[in-house]
């Protein structure tokens, strides 16, 4: 598995970046702007259990009179519709509950200080605590992130596995070892026959890799096809970010990365530059499909060419 970057690598992806980054700067500005007003869609997955898509990343609601459970709180200007939508979700139940963060990436956890303070517990990997109250970099923008307010920090940590009995459900919540990145959660509903797989999956977009935080495609790859082996034909299956998918959406979402990867790692075999591979345009099959939506193609393959 790829160590996380060292300085000097991180100098390079920055000189190889640069210019890839007009793109993805330009979309986290485009999120500023409409996160606070962005219209939040309530979709049922289930009696008790609900999809709130927004600004940020996928959040899911389980309500019932054991109290509310969250998956991820999106951006921190979103927050307050979110809470909004929680309250008119669950109109008779208690105030707070607990919020199970997948990872630390801030349009999942710039929540987290609001939630805390309408009364929300926060549960999320050790890792993610220890990015949130530390300065990070972004992968996308190559910035300095500052740490999180206390308030943001998770305060229960999760080294491999908890499960919840919550809501008359099974809540298995299980670390996903460094893939999209070293925070990972993956969280399941037995009885409602759901899958919150957090940003392992990106339906019907190009993934973010993050390798600052020990990213690879080799995990990411590794760990999708763990999932593909334990999911049914029936279960939904919700990424981090685009539609609630299934098997068959999670099986054509691997068999690009494969592709990507096959075909980087036989030009890098060649003894092609990164420069030189991400020339060659080794996505391109793919592009019809996926959509360029976070990252940069570019940046994409330098990061699968560097963390093969």
């Amino acid at each position: 598995m790829t160590e996380p970057m060292e300085r000097r690598d991180f100098l390079k992806v920055g000189t190889v970046a640069r210019a890839t980054t007009e793109h993805t700067e330009a979309h986290v500005a485009f999120s500023e702007s409409y996160q606070a007003s962005a219209t939040i869609h309530v979709s049922q997955l289930y009696d008790n259990l609900y999809l709130l898509q927004n600004a940020g990343g996928n959040v899911v609601l389980q309500t019932g009179d054991d109290g509310n459970l969250l998956i991820d709180s999106s951006f921190a200007l979103s927050a307050p519709r979110i809470l909004e939508t929680i309250a008119r979700l669950t109109p008779q139940a208690q105030a707070g509950g607990i919020l199970i963060n997948t990872h630390w990436h801030l349009d999942h956890t710039g929540g987290n200080a609001e939630m805390h303070k309408a009364g929300f517990r926060i549960i999320a990997h050790r890792k993610t605590r220890e990015r949130l109250s530390t300065p990070q970099i972004s992968m996308l923008t190559h910035e300095s992130i500052p740490p999180s307010p206390p308030e943001a920090w998770p305060e229960i940590g999760i080294d491999e596995r908890l499960t919840i009995w919550r809501n008359g459900d099974v809540i298995d919540v299980k670390h996903i070892p460094p893939s999209h990145s070293d925070t990972d959660l993956s969280i399941s509903f037995s009885k409602a026959d759901v899958l919150h797989m957090g940003d392992l999956w990106f339906n019907g977009i190009y993934p973010v890799i993050d390798e600052i935080s020990g990213g690879s495609i080799s995990g990411t790859i590794h760990e999708v096809e763990k999932v593909l082996a334990e999911v049914s034909a029936s279960t939904k299956i919700i990424p981090g970010h685009g539609p609630v998918g299934g098997k068959d959406e999670l099986q054509k979402f691997h068999a690009m990365l494969t592709g990507i990867r096959d075909k980087v790692a036989a030009l890098k075999t060649q003894g092609l530059s990164e420069e030189a591979v991400i020339a060659q345009k080794p996505t391109a099959e793919f592009d019809a499909t996926y959509k360029e939506e976070y990252m940069k193609i570019d940046a994409l393959v330098g990061v699968v060419y560097r963390t093969l």
